[in-house]
């Protein structure tokens, strides 16, 4: 029995909530289930769609890890050296290593150079071998890849609604380019004078913002902060 493994991730660039990476296992004769059922790349299905075929998927599956990295875990990454890229080859490394039967991974390369990002990948899986296909736009190209994009998107949408519920504000979809999100960071600062324990205090869109609001930089300002919890 042949499997393989599609890995993808959602909130790659968000500046609140958790990054989400997740991977896919199916049987390489049930692929064309996906393909039946209609799995895309996440970014083309609307959320209601999204969760109708993550419930499909699991049945096909023979496998599903989804890893949640929260932001305050992230932060701690970057201030050891740490990029987005290394820290998404870390997670995707350990999904592979997790899986005993792991088959041919196909991995969404979520960096200019996918070859590079490959070789981060094998250097994280600690000796452990892997026949990896690590490409651009996977998510559009490989159904297993999309299933896992599917699977990513639906569990940070659901991590996002229950902080919604949470703090009682509809705070959009949590980046950067959502004025809604901004305008929520922006005025819990203000108010409470620290950032939301579910914030990235490492983005640049928080720096400007606790800068904006405080004139201090963003060390200064959590200098006298105590370390806030990790959501």
């Amino acid at each position: 029995m042949q499997n393989i493994t599609g890995i993808d991730e959602a909130g790659r660039g968000a500046v609140l909530g958790p990054l989400v990476i997740a991977g896919v296992t199916v049987r390489k004769e049930d692929e064309a289930k996906l393909k039946e059922m209609g799995c895309k790349d996440s970014k083309v299905l609307k959320p209601k769609r999204r969760e109708e075929l993550a419930g499909k998927i699991e049945k096909v599956a023979s496998n599903i890890i989804v890893l949640r990295v929260q932001p305050c875990t992230i932060d701690d990454y970057r201030a050891s050296g740490q990029n987005l890229d290394m820290i998404e080859a870390m997670k995707m490394a350990q999904i592979i290593t997790m899986n005993d039967s792991p088959g041919t991974v196909y991995v969404d390369a979520l960096s200019s150079n996918p070859k590079g990002f490959e070789k981060k990948i094998v250097g994280y899986m600690k000796g452990k071998k892997a026949d990896m296909v690590v490409k651009n736009y996977m998510d559009e190209s490989v159904v297993v890849v999309s299933a896992a994009s599917i699977v990513a998107k639906v569990e940070r949408d659901r991590a996002i609604e229950d902080l919604k519920k949470r703090v009682g504000v509809d705070f959009g979809v949590g980046y950067p380019h959502d004025k809604r999100t901004t305008d929520f960071i922006e005025s819990f600062v203000r108010e409470k004078k620290e950032l939301p324990s579910f914030v990235r205090k490492s983005w640049m869109t928080t720096q400007n913002i606790i800068e904006k609001n405080w004139q201090k930089k963003v060390g200064e300002f959590f200098s006298s902060k105590r370390k806030q919890g990790c959501e």
